[in-house]
């Protein structure tokens, strides 16, 4: 007789497991299927070369919600994580630097070596985007309102639009600027100095195949400063023993919650019954049913590969083709003999355990995004490289290092049909060049390098289109429009199937909200409040 659960839950990635604990914890029988034969999703960790570990392709942490980790007890279960002493480094094309990060004081004396203007400015600047991002930082945790579902709807989005209303005029047109307008307007509104816009407007281009000139591109810049390390706001960090450190810390927590979770398990198609998602079958035949089919994977590949056509209506179909994905991500690792010698600060110091950001300008930025939407890649890509070895010797042997090299913009689909397949090995040494022309040297110190193109992403993590957040982050595709207006709140267009992944409310990053809120409303969802609510 086959097994019924409560739950079944579609990826082991971090959200799956975060979704998958609170369940558990509230007494529901859950099962996790992974398709891969360890769980983590994009926020693992791996040995790419003998002696040398990395995480593969989420890397640094700031977003992770302090209530997952208080919850799933992430500390006691061995999570650390190390504060950057500054947060970015840029290399600026006229040999000199700019720092960021450190404390307000620290950098507005460095802003004022480019512009006095500039470091008088940032603290109201820091103060504009604190204020904002307090008011959506308290949204992370909250449902959005499901758009169609009556007087439910309506005080759902009274009650979260209380932060905002109670916001100042000035502060409401902040929040308007920061979803409408581009990173470069926002930037221009504050400061004069590039290098100085370049620091603060990198935020905006990551993971994100858009010019700082696209408008809408602010609000990415303000996504990324949501976050925190060990209580203080906007800072960033290294979990030792890399990402995978987080999730099997989190599946420690699962198990210890009755979670069962099973390896090497792709799924292959939810099983529909009158409308209803009841269960799935895997690739090898088997069936697992539930009371509620969980999906942790992006929304293209949800709609797109795991449920039939039949089962979908015409219109949510179109609205699927037209959801956007493809973040021109292209992740590298490599094994270094030695660490970069930067022609600007080549001693080791400080920056080497920083974000390490070769985008000298906005220009910059901008020419990456054209040339890829041209050709397919950047010929001098934007590279974000950190070296985490230099705070956890657990990663590398003694003397040697591992960076990891985010880069952008590498587009999804080359054109004229080319595969990635064909070009990832071009594009890797593009990237090594680039970094060679900061940092002479650079390519002699690698020993070995894993490559992950946006096919690869998109194949070893079911990452559509590389999109490391499971869809664009623009404003049709966030908060109760994510992935769809109406189907917003993690639920799907079947009854008994939810979303808990990035590509939901409040979107990419290693954050778990989406896991911890999708587990909110499976539990609650015959609450007597939601269902008079919903009936009104």
């Amino acid at each position: 007789m086959t097994k019924q659960y409560d739950a079944v839950i579609i990826g082991g990635g971090h959200n799956g497991l975060v979704c998958a604990y609170y369940l558990a914890r509230a007494g529901k029988s859950v099962r996790v299927l992974e398709r891969r034969p360890i769980v983590g999703g994009a926020a693992v960790t791996e040995e790419f070369h003998p002696g040398f570990r990395n995480s593969v392709a989420s890397y640094t942490v700031s977003l992770l919600q302090p209530k997952v980790i208080a919850d799933m007890r992430l500390a006691e279960r061995g999570l650390r994580i190390v504060e950057r002493p500054i947060s970015n480094f840029l290399p600026q094309s006229d040999g000199g630097y700019l720092k960021l990060g450190g404390g307000l004081e620290r950098t507005q004396a460095e802003f004022r070596r480019f512009s006095k203007h500039d470091a008088d400015a940032l603290p109201g600047y820091y103060e504009a985007l604190d204020t904002v991002a307090d008011v959506l930082r308290d949204l992370a945790l909250k449902s959005p309102p499901n758009m169609g579902e009556g007087l439910h709807t309506l005080i759902s989005a009274a009650r979260q639009g209380r932060g905002l209303a109670k916001l100042s005029l000035s502060q409401q047109r902040d929040v308007l600027d920061l979803f409408t307008k581009s990173a470069r307007t926002f930037l221009d509104s504050w400061f004069e100095s590039e290098a100085v816009k370049a620091a603060f407007g990198f935020d905006a281009v990551v993971g994100n195949f858009a010019s700082p000139d696209t408008p809408g591109s602010a609000y990415v810049l303000l996504h990324h400063v949501f976050g925190e390390v060990n209580g203080k706001k906007g800072a960033w960090g290294h979990a030792i023993g890399g990402m995978g450190a987080i999730t099997q810390a989190m599946r420690a927590a699962c198990e210890e919650a009755g979670v069962e979770i099973t390896l090497e398990a792709p799924v292959a198609r939810v099983l529909v019954d009158n409308g209803r998602a009841v269960g799935v079958k895997l690739e090898g035949g088997a069936e697992v049913m539930g009371g509620a089919v969980v999906s942790n994977v992006g929304p293209r590949l949800l709609y797109d590969h795991l449920i039939a056509a039949e089962d979908l209506e015409p219109e949510f179909r179109r609205r699927v083709k037209g959801f956007k994905v493809g973040s021109g991500t292209f992740r590298m690792n490599v094994a270094l003999s030695e660490l970069p010698r930067f022609a600007c600060l080549p001693e080791p110091g400080e920056h080497h355990q920083s974000g390490i950001i070769i985008a000298p300008t906005l220009d910059y930025m901008d020419r990456a995004y054209i040339d890829a939407k041209l050709t397919g890649m950047a010929r001098e890509p934007i590279v974000e490289m950190l070296i985490p070895s230099t705070v956890d010797d657990s990663l590398a042997p003694p003397g040697q290092h591992v960076a990891s090299l985010f880069c952008q913009q590498f587009a999804p689909e080359l054109p004229d049909g080319r595969s990635w397949d064909d070009a990832r090995e071009q594009a890797a040494d593009l990237i090594i060049d680039t970094v060679e022309r900061w940092a002479p040297g650079f390519k002699a110190s690698v020993i070995a390098r894993q490559i992950h193109s946006p096919l690869d992403l998109e194949r070893k993590f079911g990452l559509t289109g590389g999109d490391i957040m499971h869809g664009n982050m623009s404003l049709d595709q966030l908060w109760s429009a994510r992935p769809f207006l109406g189907n917003g709140a993690y639920r799907g267009p079947l009854k008994g199937l939810y979303l808990c992944g990035a590509g939901t409310h409040p979107g990419g990053g290693v954050t778990g909200a989406p896991g911890h809120n999708a587990a909110r409303e499976i539990l609650g969802e015959k609450s007597l409040w939601r269902r008079l609510t919903r009936a009104a």
